[in-house]
């Protein structure tokens, strides 16, 4: 036991670096969609997560975006608490028959101008949640959807090339 435990004191975290896609690629996303969202609003982006009944790879990737890896709060972009702060609802899963009256709560509760965001294969077209009983549909099918990120489960840098479209296609809107 002593020998194990001497050894693993040597021999340092088993841990593994930051998914690097570019040198400066993290940096550039998160300064752009700062740029973006100051322009549009004026101050931080603010995101409501919302899982409608998904297998919770999607909240893994969504979460990462906090972790001292991607650290999106230092580019303006946080997670509140409640719908009545948010700006963007990001919804993972297919919208279950439990989750249905809840997630048309957190869209009437959050304030206007609201964009909602379906995240992962299952919250774009139920992936394979399809055709269960315990499965109304996708997000499109409960409220109105204005941006898809596709993907099982999306990176945490393609959810902020997303944010960064939606915020085009919110300051380009009329």
């Amino acid at each position: 036991m002593r020998t194990l435990l001497l050894k693993s004191l040597l021999q340092g975290a088993a841990t593994t670096g930051a998914p690097r896609p570019g040198a400066n690629a993290l940096e550039e996303l998160g300064r752009t969609l700062q740029a973006r969202a100051g322009k549009l609003f004026g101050r931080s982006l603010a995101i409501r997560e919302v899982d409608a009944g998904s297998c919770n790879g999607c909240e893994l990737e969504i979460h990462a975006l906090n972790n001292p890896v991607y650290d999106v709060e230092r580019f303006g972009l946080r997670f509140v608490a409640s719908p009545r702060h948010a700006d963007v609802l990001l919804i993972t899963g297919p919208v279950t028959r439990n989750m249905k009256v809840a997630l048309e709560r957190t869209y009437a509760a959050t304030p206007d101008p609201k964009w909602v965001v379906a995240v992962g294969d299952c919250g774009c077209g139920c992936g394979v949640f399809e055709g269960s009983y315990a499965v109304v549909g996708a997000v499109d099918k409960v409220i109105p959807v204005d941006l898809e990120i596709k993907g099982c489960p999306p990176r945490p840098i393609d959810l902020l090339k997303g944010l960064i479209a939606l915020m085009e296609k919110a300051t380009a809107a009329p």
